[in-house]
């Protein structure tokens, strides 16, 4: 009985291994993975995106998938990389640091072949709801550090609620969950499913509490409005537009009344461009101001290609031992400007592909439904958050990108191929 119960098993494990369907499943497996990690860890999420990877080759029709990079929503993120690789030649940074400046490209490559899979997977919410459990998981361990700072896993780190990465990175998640869930409530309150409405309304406002009395990034202060007025011009009408306004106003306002976190928050920005301006103390915003004047300068330079990949870092170690340098300003490779670092890079050319990929993406999702919605809000908040980051190469907001990007635009391809049958069907 055990011989045939462990030949039974290993006739099964031996069927699974040559059926496309299972490879296809354990690739939507390790992309819920991949985004259920994505708050936590780093590595988890790397490696689980690995054997996503894998699990893709054996079945992997590879005329189909070549002719699906050729179109422009594939070919644009895979030229900036190719742009990146290209850089590296006339770079006069140490080849170290010019495949190091590579590296954040990476991830770009990964975008056409999750837009591939899930043109033919009908598992991609699974996805999204991976990632907002998570992140809610992540909220609640957040309270939980602010209140016992001893439970956070960063030693040393005196930022308030934050388990784990830093506050910047975990506002990015917050607002992408709270404004998203902003249109499936619409859509349930229309449907009239009240009590689905009110627990997805209630987890929304659990993300804007968190990031109103326990910390919040101002990169998430700034979007955040922005991503709410996308929201509203696309599925409100006007009447719904205004009062919805004046209540979430009463909220920002009440908010601020009882918030001292909320209030010290925004208080810096004034304060830091202040000590920056007319004391010349390095600060935050002052740093900001200082890394984008000199990109200019340098993009003026070389304004058609560039100074070439990974050379950023030593034109700001160059000027930083000039007089026009503020003493105590960090020398960072990064500009915090997503168009800065690619113009002083690659010039004008990649300033061209960099904003060819937002256009591309921006235009993929243009219809109605969940999936439009969330790939919309992903290329919205990448664009308007890569003003004060280079937030598209970052690990963290860069696989955001990739991710949300590369599953809600496979989704709404799959749909928009499933309209003509249906139609066909009708007829």
């Amino acid at each position: 009985m055990t011989a045939l119960a462990r030949e039974t098993t290993g006739a099964m494990m031996l069927r699974r291994l040559r059926s496309p369907a299972a490879w296809a499943e354990s690739v939507d497996l390790f992309a819920v993975l991949t985004a259920a990690s994505l708050p936590w860890s780093t590595s988890l999420a790397a490696i689980f995106n690995a054997l996503m990877l894998v699990c893709m080759v054996p079945f992997l029709d590879v005329r189909d998938f070549l002719q699906s990079v050729k179109r422009p929503i594939c070919a644009a993120p895979i030229a900036l990389f190719l742009l990146a690789l290209v850089g590296t030649l006339w770079s006069d940074a140490a080849w170290g640091a010019r495949l190091y400046a590579v590296n954040p490209t990476v991830k770009l490559l990964v975008l056409p072949v999750l837009l591939y899979h899930f043109e033919r997977s009908s598992r991609g919410r699974w996805v999204f709801v991976a990632f907002l459990v998570s992140c809610a998981l992540l909220s609640v361990m957040s309270w939980l550090v602010a209140f016992n700072p001893a439970l956070s896993i960063k030693p040393g780190d005196v930022e308030r609620g934050i388990f784990v990465k830093n506050y910047i990175d975990q506002s990015q998640e917050f607002t992408l969950c709270a404004v998203a869930l902003a249109y499936p409530v619409v859509m349930l309150l229309r449907e009239k499913r009240y009590a689905l409405a009110a627990v997805l309304t209630a987890l929304a406002l659990s993300f804007f509490a968190n990031m109103a009395f326990v910390i919040v990034s101002r990169t998430a202060l700034v979007t955040v409005p922005i991503m709410l007025a996308v929201f509203a011009l696309l599925h409100l009408r006007w009447r719904s537009i205004l009062i919805i306004s004046a209540g979430l106003l009463a909220c920002a306002l009440l908010a601020w009344q009882i918030s001292p976190q909320l209030r010290k928050t925004t208080d810096t920005f004034s304060r830091d461009y202040r000590l920056y301006t007319q004391e010349k103390v390095p600060t935050s915003i002052g740093e900001r101001l200082e890394y984008w004047q000199k990109s200019i300068q340098f993009f003026v330079q070389a304004p058609f290609v560039g100074h070439g990949t990974g050379s950023t870092k030593g034109l700001f170690d160059k000027v930083a031992k000039s007089a026009e340098w503020v003493q105590g300003v960090r020398v960072f490779p990064n500009p915090h400007n997503q168009t800065l670092n690619v113009a002083v890079q690659w010039g004008v050319i990649g300033i061209v592909v960099l904003y060819a990929i937002w256009l591309q993406h921006l235009l993929l999702f243009r219809g109605d439904g969940l999936a439009n919605w969330v790939g919309l809000l992903v290329v919205v908040q990448n664009i308007f958050t890569s003003l004060f980051n280079s937030h598209l190469f970052d690990f963290h907001e860069g696989w955001m990108y990739v991710i949300g990007v590369g599953v809600a635009g496979g989704m709404v391809i799959r749909a928009r191929q499933a309209e003509p049958k249906v139609g066909e069907a009708g007829s």
